[in-house]
């Protein structure tokens, strides 16, 4: 099957090792921020590093909002890596409040101020209220360690929106979300080895799944 997957390319975010995560599976990999390339995929992945104001910033100069709006209207898979998650709700406090896309209802802020930050580790992700079946958890083992580089973590105002918990020193916070056709991880799946390849790959099996059944 011939699968279009495009990266949002808006000036921030590991699209290399993204890319190289994906070099396995038979897709067409596409970098891009024109509308039509972005309209005709089959699956997106949003990525990001930095501070959410600035990848907001980037992302509103591309004016890319009107085109994922008419992407997932129809259904079709998007996936947010790290602020590329974050840049999912609502808003953020970082460097100022500012507004996000909005897919996701909540609200980004910064982890304990007790605690040594940026957070960056490998840690656990566990699950919430979500069954990791025919997500982009799927198969992943309960407790696997994922890479994290972050300071700030979302707050989704729906719990069922949560896939996942990590925590880190005493400081539970939300590391992965779904809603309907949209996943968000706050780790990044692309540096986190053979489990992180996996769920790269089940996005992918995704993505698959909701192109056969527009046929």
């Amino acid at each position: 099957m011939n699968l279009n997957l495009v990266i949002i390319d808006y000036g921030i975010g590991n699209i290399k090792s993204l890319t190289n995560s994906l070099k396995r599976e038979n897709v067409e990999i596409i970098t891009t921020n024109q509308k039509r390339k972005i309209l005709n995929a089959d699956g997106i992945i949003l990525p990001g590093v930095g501070a959410f104001s600035e990848g907001m910033k980037n992302f509103n100069k591309y004016n890319l909002k009107p085109i994922l709006d008419d992407y997932i209207d129809k259904g079709r898979p998007l996936l947010g890596i790290c602020l590329g998650m974050q840049m999912l709700f609502e808003s953020s406090d970082e460097f100022g409040y500012s507004e996000g896309i909005g897919y996701i209802e909540g609200h980004v802020k910064k982890l304990e101020r007790k605690i040594k930050l940026p957070h960056i580790s490998w840690n656990e992700i566990r699950p919430k209220n979500i069954e990791w079946e025919n997500t982009i958890l799927d198969n992943i083992n309960f407790r696997t360690d994922f890479y994290f580089i972050h300071s700030f973590v979302p707050h989704p105002k729906n719990i069922n929106h949560i896939l996942s918990l990590t925590n880190y020193h005493d400081k539970e916070f939300c590391s992965s979300v779904k809603k309907d056709n949209i996943y968000g991880t706050q780790f990044h799946p692309e540096k986190s080895g053979s489990q992180g390849i996996k769920i790269m790959s089940n996005f992918i099996s995704i993505c698959k799944k909701y192109k056969n059944a527009r046929k």
